[in-house]
């Protein structure tokens, strides 16, 4: 499942000309992948859901059952998380979202309510763009 992920994030980077929402059917795959295969059941995802009070997070996700489960808020691969993490719109988006993700499709960081609880990043994101390769995937 992460092996084929990682290989559609790499294509898509490779071919030079994607924007952030190029990625975004990927990760909402991966997302329904996960749940179905974890927790034998389906979510919803919601791409670029209405606005919300505290902004236009990427992606709003569901349980199914018409509850709202989190949020996730996207940034090109590459991008400095850290420097995202200090942004006016992050620091209102974790005040507002008890569950948000903020991500640059290789790097994940979680938060609950308001405070990163977990990371992981799947594969290094400079190898598909710089390398022209395939990055293996193992979480750092």
């Amino acid at each position: 499942m992460i092996t084929g992920y990682i290989k559609k994030i790499a294509s898509i980077t490779q071919r030079g000309d994607a924007r952030e929402e190029s990625y975004y059917s990927s990760l909402a795959g991966l997302l329904e992948q996960y749940a179905e295969l974890k927790k034998g059941k389906k979510v919803a995802i919601t791409i670029l859901p209405k606005k919300t009070e505290a902004g236009n997070p990427d992606f709003r996700i569901w349980d199914g059952r018409h509850s709202q489960v989190g949020y996730i808020e996207a940034k090109p691969p590459g991008t400095n998380l850290d420097d995202v993490e200090q942004t006016e719109q992050l620091t209102r988006y974790r005040a507002t979202f008890p569950n948000l993700i903020l991500t640059d499709f290789y790097e994940f960081r979680l938060y609950r309510r308001g405070q990163r609880i977990n990371q992981v990043l799947l594969a290094r994101h400079f190898i598909p763009s710089r390398l022209r390769h395939v990055p293996p995937w193992r979480t750092y």
